[in-house]
């Protein structure tokens, strides 16, 4: 039975609100619609359970075997403890769905993203909370690194480090060097991915600084992308896995998670991580601002379980995500790959300028098809 929580200040303030609404609906032509957003945007989870009476919450994440994972683990729990209905979309891409109804009748009351698509959809519309507020609206807010909110749009709730992955019994002497991806000895060999892929977006980034005077030198980047052909051309990071294991790819871009898992598999791989540029691969949440009242809560409530030590462990053993939380528990699917929870292992890391890449997608996306498909 789920235990309903009252807060005597939500109370008066809804009582407030009903009153007031009722009086303005009446007496003026003040749409009840704008209302109801003002008011939603001021909501807050205090951390104790309520009940949702069976409401719907909107939710974007990925489908498949994550999908599958997280119902298990998560979503089962939270609804029966929130009498609620977790509608999930592992559709991906969210974009269009924000934009065709617009910010103040947004498509999910809370979504999970790569950078590079939050990014777009936030310049499109006002359509998310701050990562200042979510953090300010919910208890575990006060436990994160303050990388977690560093994308300015939602809050980080796992992460990785991007890396290469390479055959330990293939490649003489290992990888401890950025510009080794281009050696001869790996033509045909190496691993990338296609350009919607944000591992690509990530790496042709880093590939502008290594080969250029900062990381938006696209012409150095163009030039490396060239240097690098021939080349395997992946879709997404399971593909890559294949390869790798296959003996195609000696080295390629991927993320350290990946990398974890076919070590823990018994596959002789490990993974280098890029040193002159930190860049994060990350699981990030936002909460949109006009939802209504009660699925705004929900979505609150959503992200605060998420930000839970025991979640943050799980986490860790299923997809070797790092935590973004001073009070995690680490697990030891990391602790045995000397993954640390402190400032330090926090040192450097480095967040695109995801505004650069998306204001000059449209020629990174053409001049690097054509380099791939030469």
């Amino acid at each position: 039975m789920v235990k309903k929580i009252i807060n005597n200040k939500t109370n008066k303030s809804r009582r407030k609100f009903i009153k007031t609404t009722a009086a303005l609906t009446a007496a003026s032509s003040i749409p009840l619609f704008n209302i109801n957003h003002a008011w939603a945007q001021d909501v807050v989870f205090d951390g104790q359970p309520f009940d949702a009476g069976g409401a719907e919450l909107r939710l974007g994440e990925w489908g498949g075997f994550w999908e599958e994972y997280m119902r298990e683990a998560f979503i089962n729990e939270f609804e029966t403890t929130y009498n609620c209905k977790v509608s999930y979309d592992g559709a991906w891409p969210w974009f269009p769905k924000f934009v065709a109804g617009g910010h103040k009748d947004p498509a999910y009351d809370i979504c999970n993203w790569n950078i590079p698509e939050m990014v777009k959809t936030q310049k499109s519309g006002d359509f998310f909370m701050t990562p200042d507020d979510i953090a300010d609206a919910i208890p575990n807010g006060k436990n994160l690194w303050d990388f977690a909110k560093a994308t300015g749009v939602g809050i980080t709730w796992g992460f990785g480090q991007y890396c290469y992955v390479y055959r330990t019994d293939l490649v003489d002497g290992g990888i401890n060097d950025f510009k080794q991806f281009w050696e001869d000895r790996f033509s045909g060999m190496r691993g990338q991915y296609i350009t919607s892929n944000t591992l690509q977006m990530v790496f042709f980034l880093a590939s502008c600084q290594a080969y250029g005077k900062d990381a938006y030198d696209l012409e150095a980047g163009y030039k490396a992308m060239k240097a690098a052909m021939p080349a395997k051309i992946s879709d997404f990071t399971g593909n890559m896995q294949t390869l790798v294991e296959r003996g195609e790819v000696q080295i390629g871009v991927q993320w350290e998670g990946e990398v974890f898992l076919q070590m823990d598999k018994g596959i002789p791989v490990a993974p280098y991580t890029w040193e002159h540029q930190k860049p994060l691969l990350t699981q990030t949440h936002t909460v949109s601002k006009y939802s209504d009242p009660i699925q705004k809560k929900l979505a609150l409530a959503y992200v605060n379980a998420k930000l839970d030590p025991a979640f943050m462990e799980k986490a860790g053993e299923a997809f070797y995500l790092r935590p973004t939380i001073k009070n995690a528990i680490m697990p030891e699917a990391l602790t045995s790959k000397g993954v640390t929870n402190d400032a330090n292992a926090l040192a450097d890391l480095h967040t695109p300028d995801w505004n650069f890449y998306l204001d000059n997608e449209d020629d990174i996306v053409e001049t690097c098809n054509e380099i791939f498909a030469s």
